[in-house]
Formats: structure tokens, sequence, C-alpha cells
């Protein structure tokens, strides 16, 4: 559901998916590729930073990964909040998930070396990987332990902003919403989107929502 502006709570957690890459576009499997914003990525992280701004957010940490396109649009979205002085801190921990060897290829040239239906478990499943990459599992083994050691506490504190990737955010949206791995084969995340939780003093999740 789309969610109507925050009232005045301080323990929130803000995930944003980065903008469009150009891997993106060009319909390429990316991964750890360091691929760049498109216009129309820095047009949708500037769009995600404006709808925060509507709803008066002002957030008092902020974290990416290491890879430019969630670097960049967090940037944005803190320009199109009037944050320019909040510098996010960035952790490998955050980065997207490994897709070894489709890292780089074509979406369709890879369906035709290994076959649609094996490509489409590789991408949705919980615990299969595509050859020497991660899972999904794999991914909430190593976002799941930096979330608990470094943004929980910082939530507890204020509101907070964090700016990562589609399987990176699957990976901590199903620790959050305690999804299955059934459920969470079927989790979309699209570019520049916004998806909000609602902590409790006891660190559970009191609400969620998502805006775009």
């Amino acid at each position: 559901m789309i969610h109507d502006c925050k009232a005045p709570v301080t323990r929130h957690l803000v995930l944003v998916r980065h903008g469009q890459s150009v891997a993106n576009r060009s319909g390429l499997f990316t991964g750890l590729l360091d691929s760049p914003l498109t216009e129309q990525g820095r047009r949708e992280a500037e769009a995600a930073g404006r709808r925060l701004a509507e709803c008066n957010w002002r957030f008092s940490a902020a974290f990416t990964s290491t890879l430019t396109r969630a670097v960049v649009s967090g940037r944005l979205i803190l320009d199109a909040l009037g944050q320019p002085g909040l510098v996010p801190q960035s952790f490998a921990a955050l980065d997207e998930r490994d897709y070894g060897d489709l890292s780089g290829l074509d979406k369709i040239a890879a369906d035709a070396r290994w076959g649609a239906e094996r490509i489409e478990t590789w991408r949705r499943s919980y615990a299969e990987a595509p050859p020497n990459g991660e899972s999904l599992r794999d991914t909430v083994s190593r976002i799941v332990p930096c979330y608990l050691r470094t943004i929980q506490p910082a939530v507890m504190g204020g509101d907070v902003l964090v700016v990562a990737y589609g399987n990176c955010l699957r990976a901590l949206v199903m620790a959050l919403e305690d999804l299955s791995p059934a459920e969470v084969e079927h989790l979309e995340l699209a570019t520049g989107s916004v998806r909000i939780y609602e902590l409790a003093a006891d660190t559970t999740i009191k609400a969620h929502w998502i805006d775009g």
C-alpha cells in the first residue's frame, strides 16, 4: 500500500533501490559489476528523494554499499532532501549479490547457454546459486549481520536511509518481514522504489509500507 506522510516518530528504516544503471538498461546480469547510473536512473533517485522530502523526512544516518550506482543514488536522494552534509557510510556487506559466471552476460545469451528455467531458478530461488556466485541465502548471511551490528543501532537513535540493490534489499526485506523462501521468490523491488519500516523500542517491526 501507499502510506501517508510519516507520523512524528523517530525510529524509521527507509530502504531505496538505486536508480536504473547502464547494465540494467542493457539487460545484463549486474551483480558486483560497478555499472554507473543512466540519466533515467539519476531521475529515479532524485524522484525518490523528492517524494521523501514532500513528507519532511530528515535522516540522522545513511548507508550504502561501495558500488557507484548506490553511492550516487544516495547522494542524489540526500541532495533532494536538502541534506548534502550527511555523508553515507559505505559497507561491502551491502554490495549486490554476486552473480558469478552470469556477471556481465546478456540475459538472452545466458538463457541460451543454461536454459531459461535454470536461469530463473538461479535468479529467484533462495538456496540455489549461479556458477561461482552467491545464492540469496548467501546474501542474507552477510547482510543481516551488517544490519544487526550497524544499521539497527543507528535506527534506534533516529531515522536512517539505506540505498542498495534489488537482491541485497530482497535479502534484508526477507529478514525484516520474516518471509519464507517461497515468499521471497516473488518479491520484486523496482529501481527507485522506497520501502519504509517503523521500529518499536524493542527493535521489532511495528509497521511497514511501500512508497513507489
